[in-house]
């Protein structure tokens, strides 16, 4: 469905600025940003995703991962066709990379954000997830959703690559409640080379969100001789303790896929690693995830250990009005009792 966009600005001769990612695509008449999912078309700039649903599941607010929010429910997942990144290593690429799936006939289907909001009611969700592909790209559409959430008393969470602007996030602020960052390096030529994008705006997006009270949590997938120096986790680490020692650093292990197909999944050992290096920064929670272990939270205070997981399953939570039942420290996070 064709929509006119938000957060852009008309030009002479036709053309357009678009400022909803960290891109700021200059875009001519006819043609497309990067993303593929916004066409200029005789100077107005129009959104090709909204309503345009390409996947929807409900999954454990576990799986996105978000750790530290209302643990155990579950949370109403959807996502539109379309990322403003290129990502080799992408587990999504079918339906987060335009040409791929209009090669491979990925279908959409039209659904409407009070249609999202009344399923997400239906399954008695306590969340909405704007996730699988990059939300910042279908934000007309996450936005009126999230509108309609937020009347409904529902959370909204962005599971996304951090790429949007000041601006695109100042708009969505009033309405999003959590969001997973994927931060993939520290190394501004990585970034420009696997992802086609830069470090620092996905730095100032963290930054940002945590100064506007959006809780934050942070995932690294772990690619070996990509991102696994010891130099550099501890660049990752020691940037997100400086940011805020509560948030959560989920370290999580690479499978290959997608143009990344010669690799190894990553060592156990060097997860480990990344695990010490982050606790060393000062973290107070780092997980080691995509792996068949436990998963647990532990008190920063006295070290009991408060909500364990099993996969995206909760299997203990012994936490009282959100705080250690030992030493009566809260855990940080957003809703930790539910609703």
């Amino acid at each position: 469905m064709l929509k006119e966009a938000l957060l852009y600005k008309k030009l002479q001769d036709h053309k357009v600025s678009c400022f909803l990612c960290g891109h700021r695509c200059l875009i001519a008449d006819g043609q497309f940003g990067i993303c593929q999912a916004r066409q200029n078309k005789e100077g107005t700039l129009y959104t090709l995703t909204y309503g345009e649903l390409c996947a929807a599941n409900i999954d454990p607010i576990e799986k996105k991962p978000i750790f530290h929010m209302l643990p155990g429910s579950k949370s109403y997942s959807f996502a539109a066709l379309g990322c403003n990144f290129r990502c080799g290593f992408c587990q999504n690429w079918q339906i987060s990379q335009k040409k791929e799936a209009d090669k491979l006939g990925i279908r959409v289907e039209p659904k409407s954000p009070e249609r999202i909001v009344s399923e997400a009611l239906q399954h008695k969700c306590q969340s909405i997830s704007y996730t699988y592909s990059e939300p910042t790209i279908f934000f007309e559409y996450a936005l009126e959703t999230a509108k309609l959430a937020k009347e409904k008393g529902l959370y909204n969470i962005f599971v996304t690559n951090g790429y949007m602007t000041p601006e695109a996030l100042e708009m969505i602020k009033p309405y999003l409640d959590a969001a997973n960052v994927d931060l993939k390096s520290f190394n501004d030529a990585n970034y420009q080379k696997v992802c086609g994008g830069r470090l620092q705006p996905v730095l100032d997006t963290i930054s940002l969100m945590r100064r506007m009270n959006i809780w934050v949590e942070i995932t690294t997938l772990v690619i070996p001789d990509f991102n696994d120096s010891s130099e550099e986790l501890k660049d990752i680490a020691e940037f997100l303790s400086g940011v805020g020692k509560e948030i959560p650093w989920h370290i999580s292990r690479f499978h290959p896929d997608y143009k990344i197909t010669d690799g190894e999944p990553t060592p156990l050992t060097k997860l480990k690693e990344a695990y010490t290096i982050g606790k060393d920064a000062g973290l107070r929670y780092v997980y080691i995830g995509n792996v068949l272990e436990e998963e647990k939270t532990y008190c920063y205070k006295c070290g009991q250990d408060l909500i364990a997981r099993v996969g995206f399953n909760v299997v203990k939570n012994v936490l009282k009005d959100g705080k250690c039942p030992g030493c009566a420290t809260a855990l940080d996070g957003l809703a930790l009792q539910g609703k």
